[in-house]
C-alpha cells in the first residue's frame, strides 16, 4: 500500500527535494522513492522521474552532475501532473 501512496504522491515529494536541491547544501539528496519501478510508456521510473541509466550514474556522479540531472527531473515530475 505505501508503495502506491508513493508513486500518487511522487510529483509532490520530488518538488519538495528539488526545493531543497535548489537552496544548496553541502549533500545533494538522492531523488529515490523507493518505488522503483520503471514505466514502459516513459522510460522513467514512477517514482523519482530517471532514466535507467541515470538511476546507474548517480552513485557515481560529482553534485554538479547530480544538480543538472534534478533539473531534469523536476521538469519531468511538472510535467507528468499536467
Amino acid at each position: 500500500m505505501s508503495e502506491v501512496k508513493s508513486a500518487v504522491n511522487a510529483p509532490e515529494l520530488i518538488a519538495a527535494l528539488a526545493r531543497q536541491v535548489r537552496a544548496g547544501g553541502d549533500k545533494v539528496p538522492s531523488p529515490c522513492l523507493s518505488v522503483c519501478r520503471m514505466s514502459e510508456r516513459t522510460g522513467l521510473c514512477e517514482g523519482c522521474f530517471r532514466t535507467i541509466d541515470e538511476i546507474r550514474l548517480w552513485s557515481q556522479s560529482d553534485d554538479v552532475a547530480k544538480r543538472a540531472m534534478w533539473v531534469q527531473i523536476e521538469q519531468r515530475a511538472a510535467q507528468s501532473q499536467s
